[in-house]
């Protein structure tokens, strides 16, 4: 790391304040969009050689009212943290669209556009500062285990090329404009480990620093992440890194999530985040459980002190924000080194 002075920001100040609100799905909110082929070319990739529909990182180019709109509908409901239109914007994911030179452009101007609403709503209300979290994906590849069952030495990726993309995705970001970066839905804790080598890189380029938050998934009930970790391992291999909070999300929803969060709530000394599934998904894929089921499930987590950061994912909406804002407001934060649990 370079010797720059690091001030301890906004967003880390609210941290310490009260219980923070991240935002909820962004696919699920496009979808009520219905959007065609062209939705995710016009202006950009009108000539491009292959489908895009379903790319919805290219929406920020195409269509960035929609992505304004989503964006100020999170505010609304009371979102605290935005998470930018960036889960697949990196070379890695983008090569399987012959897109890869547009990665930059895709993540500083989702930045871009996420912090000009965020900007927006804390003017109107500067007690209350919203942030952009810059969000970094975990790419369609694993560098710690082999897509090939008959040669489980071979690697899909290299820890290397990991590197440079997040590096370049993280870059973008932060000359977007985002107050923090989110390395999110971690399977495989070596790609998480490439993205924060390579964002401690570019702080030592841009001789500058911004909070940075980790969250994994757990992929089944066993309890690990794809690689094979469990909650507390995610944990230790991931706390030497010089990180603001940890959490997980995706694939539970909150009920089948806390005794992991339990793991996390009283051995990490960071703050702790979450952002669930709307419950588990029916027989066709689709998420049911309503904004007052998961916001009743979320106030146990809030009632036992387990969490700093809460927020929604995969079939969560505005609605769902707005009934786990409401409830968050009735709890503290968090204490950091405080056993949250018997």
């Amino acid at each position: 790391m370079g010797d720059f002075l690091y001030m301890e920001t906004t967003f880390e100040k609210e941290l310490n304040k009260r219980i923070l609100v991240l935002d909820g799905a962004m696919g699920t909110m496009i979808q009520r969009y219905k959007l065609q082929e062209f939705d995710f070319r016009e202006g950009w990739f009108e000539n491009h050689d292959k489908s895009l529909k379903g790319n919805n990182d290219l929406l920020s180019l195409t269509r960035p009212q929609i992505i304004k709109d989503i964006h100020a509908a999170y505010l609304e409901a009371g979102a605290d943290i935005l998470e930018t239109n960036t889960f697949s914007g990196t070379w890695i994911a983008q090569a399987d669209y012959n897109l890869e030179k547009y990665v930059y452009d895709i993540n500083y101007y989702s930045a871009k556009i996420a912090k000009e609403v965020a900007e927006e709503f804390t003017k109107k209300d500067p007690y209350k500062p919203r942030f952009v979290a810059g969000s970094m994906g975990p790419t369609n590849r694993t560098a710690s285990l082999s897509p090939d069952v008959n040669n489980p030495g071979f690697r899909a990726i290299s820890y290397d090329q990991l590197v440079d993309a997040y590096k370049e995705q993280a870059k973008a970001l932060i000359d977007g404009g985002v107050d923090i970066l989110l390395v999110e839905t971690v399977f495989d804790t070596l790609n998480a480990k490439a993205a924060l080598f390579a964002i401690q890189e570019v702080f030592d380029e841009l001789n500058k620093k911004i909070p940075i938050m980790v969250s994994g998934t757990i992929t089944d009930a066993s309890g690990r992440t794809l690689s094979g970790q469990t909650t507390e391992a995610f944990l230790v291999s991931l706390e030497h890194a010089p990180i603001t909070s940890i959490g997980l999300n995706c694939a539970l929803g909150a009920k089948q999530l806390r005794p992991y969060l339990q793991t996390l709530s009283s051995k990490a000394n960071i703050s702790v985040s979450a952002h669930p599934n709307a419950g588990l998904p029916n027989e066709f894929g689709e998420y049911d459980q309503s904004p007052n089921d998961m916001a009743s499930q979320i106030e146990v987590f809030l009632k036992e002190g387990l969490l700093n950061i809460i927020g929604g994912c995969c079939g969560t909406s505005p609605d769902h924000i707005k009934a786990i804002a409401e409830i968050a407001t009735k709890y503290s934060p968090r204490k950091q080194n405080e056993l949250a649990y018997e």
